[in-house]
């Protein structure tokens, strides 16, 4: 057995973990306070909860791009052998991160913009307040169909960024 390997393997697991809650409570927290301050998703409000079901599957859709590339970043600083330091991993990570919180704001104001075209005069968030399903279905089947479509431009975008070590060309 590859001890390296399956050290770095359970590293990233932990790390993969970690992120993605915090990023979700974080971003939960942010939609709440934002638009939602009085909703509970153990109250009466369905709508409520499955639109926030849509954030959730998207920031997972968005964080599957993102993650790889940050333990990328980090196998990569292990097999090199000049010792690249920590701060650096964080740096990195960090801004792969800004870049998928970026991609998820404009990502969900695009759907409500796209939304608002389609629909002209109903205020999506009124209507889920209000515990209009079919609002808030729709507003997630957006959601998540534009995830889907623009997750790999941002993991290929991510990719750019990746420092990967120099090789030389013989040819």
């Amino acid at each position: 057995m590859n001890e390296q390997l399956f050290t770095l393997a359970l590293l990233e697991i932990v790390f993969s973990i970690v992120i993605t809650v915090v990023i979700i409570f974080v971003s939960h927290k942010m939609l709440k306070w934002l638009f939602f301050r009085k909703e509970e998703l153990d109250g009466p409000n369905l709508s409520f909860s499955i639109f926030t079901s849509g954030i959730v599957i998207s920031l997972g859709l968005i964080l599957s791009e993102i993650l790889p590339s940050i333990t990328n970043v980090i196998r990569i600083s292990s097999n090199q052998s000049e010792s690249v330091d920590i701060s650096t991993i964080i740096i990195y990570s960090s801004l792969y991160l800004l870049i998928g919180f970026l991609a998820a704001v404009i990502i969900n104001a695009s759907v409500f913009f796209l939304f608002s075209i389609l629909t002209k005069g109903v205020n999506e968030f009124n209507e889920i307040k209000k515990n209009n399903l079919s609002v808030s279905i729709l507003v997630v089947a957006i959601l998540i169909s534009i995830t889907l479509i623009v997750k790999e431009s941002i993991a290929l975008l991510i990719s750019s960024i990746i420092p990967y070590p120099e090789v030389t060309n013989y040819l």
